[in-house]
């Protein structure tokens, strides 16, 4: 604690994020990283990028990355907002729709960011309770509020919603704003972005952290009505116009267009998920559906908190949440093939033992 912080600073509790720890190598299963390099025209376009223009600020309006994305998704590219990593999009997202006079809803295990710019942005939260299956309450989302923010699927149990239950809930209150986060939903869910056309109160925010394998690019954006996107980038010009750098520019629109790449990657990706699902559910373990690049599991016989540690000690990480309802749980990411296969012998080993 610091005597120079104000108020607002000391009532914090920021997001942890997943261990990257620097004392030996590790298999990483603990942050939902793609285990696949980037598509080759990603890499070529970022070293054509590295010249004397970088002298020069980058495009605060990301023109061509949005014109690009348009295209994709057959849109406008003023029904698109571009920031640093989804992250950020959330969070100006936060700041930008909801108000501290309605509270925002949003699920008791869920991304755990949202309870964090809740707090930073002083909103009221109306924390609703996943169903005993870790299911989303259509029904408790459609009541009055002053906006949702709904991953699909969700983090970390890996479930998603249906566009029925999505429309639902964004029909329930035409007043509000909807969010739903896709970080995850290239690896097996359906997206709503075509419904930015029939609805002007639904945001929907993606990133090419995970199906992109561009993590450590940091480019997310948001798909909305030209009412939301301008409000998005009132708030962002108040705060730094040039969220994007010149590199992660060019790598995100090669990223965009090279769709065939991505789509073989995430497919392996979900052929390694089911095939690593049938492993642990041999050995026991409850695996929750998944339509993400990770595993949600829980064993009825062994502590999830000691078989985290137990698995570090063997060089593995994983993701373990000391939270009510899920203290039993471990997020596992699913890494390339070899690493899965070390993974499921080491749990085996630990199992057995």
């Amino acid at each position: 604690m610091s005597k120079y912080w104000n108020e607002r600073v000391h009532k914090l509790e920021p997001y942890v994020p997943g261990e990257q720890p620097k004392d030996k190598r590790y298999i990483k299963l603990n942050t939902n990283e793609n285990p696949y390099p980037p598509s080759p025209g990603v890499l070529a376009a970022i070293k054509a990028a590295v010249d004397d223009s970088l002298r020069l600020y980058p495009d605060p309006e990301a023109a061509d990355l949005r014109a690009a994305l348009a295209e994709r998704f057959g849109l406008s590219s003023e029904n698109i907002f571009i920031g640093n990593g989804s992250d950020e999009v959330l969070a100006f997202s936060f700041m930008t729709f909801f108000s501290p006079d309605r509270p925002v809803m949003f699920a008791d295990i869920t991304y755990s960011f949202y309870k964090v710019y809740a707090n930073l942005c002083l909103l009221q939260a109306d924390v609703i309770p996943l169903d005993d299956s870790f299911k989303m309450p259509v029904s408790a989302f459609c009541e009055p509020s002053g906006g949702v923010i709904i991953p699909n699927p969700n983090a970390p149990t890996a479930q998603g919603i249906s566009i029925e239950s999505i429309r639902k809930i964004i029909e329930a209150d035409p007043d509000r704003v909807v969010i739903i986060d896709e970080a995850y939903v290239n690896f097996g869910g359906e997206s709503v972005v075509p419904l930015v056309k029939e609805y002007p109160n639904l945001l929907v925010v993606q990133t090419l952290s995970k199906f992109g394998a561009l993590a450590g690019l940091r480019v997310g954006f948001a798909f909305g009505a030209p009412e939301l996107i301008q409000g998005l980038n009132r708030l962002k010009n108040s705060i730094n116009s040039y969220t994007i750098d010149r590199l992660a520019l060019a790598g995100a629109k090669a990223a965009v267009e090279d769709t065939e790449y991505y789509k073989r990657t995430a497919e392996h990706i979900i052929r390694t998920r089911e095939h690593t699902i049938e492993k642990l559910s041999e050995m026991g373990f409850k695996v929750i559906p998944s339509e993400a690049n990770f595993i949600f599991i829980t064993h009825p016989q062994y502590d999830a908190e000691a078989l985290f540690h137990q698995l570090r000690e063997k060089g593995i990480l994983v993701r373990y949440f000391h939270q009510p309802r899920i203290s039993n749980y471990l997020r596992v990411s699913i890494g390339s093939d070899e690493e899965m296969e070390a993974f499921i012998q080491a749990v085996a080993d630990l199992v057995k033992a």
